[in-house]
């Protein structure tokens, strides 16, 4: 496959020492951390709900979803609130770095062996290295 150049917007998160990026169409806010309340038989990815100014907003662990340790919640932590077939989900994540574009999307890699591979649209180049593009249907559907 040919990579190709985006003029698509992102913003850059950092979970751990990992970035990922999604698409700025893709988000409706970004919050800061707040508290979360648990939601019993929920499945094992989702943190609970939060009320957001009256919606009730489930909330995720990017962590739990790739299968790795969960990093501490620090002052640096947000929940990223974007859009899912017209509901509104959060994920949180250890820190908002800034909102870019790619010179170059490479096709997302086959490999089973990289966490969370599969909720990938691709890895961007960008003048920090390599980012994950999360695909947020994908993060939330059942695949």
């Amino acid at each position: 496959m040919q990579a190709t150049a985006s003029t698509e917007q992102y913003v850059v998160s950092r979970l751990g020492s990992e970035k990922h990026a999604i698409n700025i169409r893709d988000i409706n806010e970004i919050i800061k951390m707040e508290h979360i309340t648990g939601v019993p038989n929920s499945k094992p990815f989702i943190r609970g709900v939060i009320n957001l100014r009256g919606r009730i907003v489930p909330v995720i662990s990017l962590c739990r979803r790739f299968g790795i340790p969960e990093t501490p919640m620090g002052a640096q932590s947000r929940i990223i609130v974007v859009g899912y077939k017209q509901e509104a989900i959060g994920i949180i994540v250890d820190a908002v770095e800034k909102v870019t574009s790619f010179q170059e999307i490479e096709p997302p890699l086959e490999s089973r062996e990289v966490q969370g591979a599969q909720y990938m649209d691709g890895i961007g180049q960008s003048a920090d290295g390599l980012i994950s593009i999360l695909n947020v249907d994908r993060l939330f559907g059942e695949g």
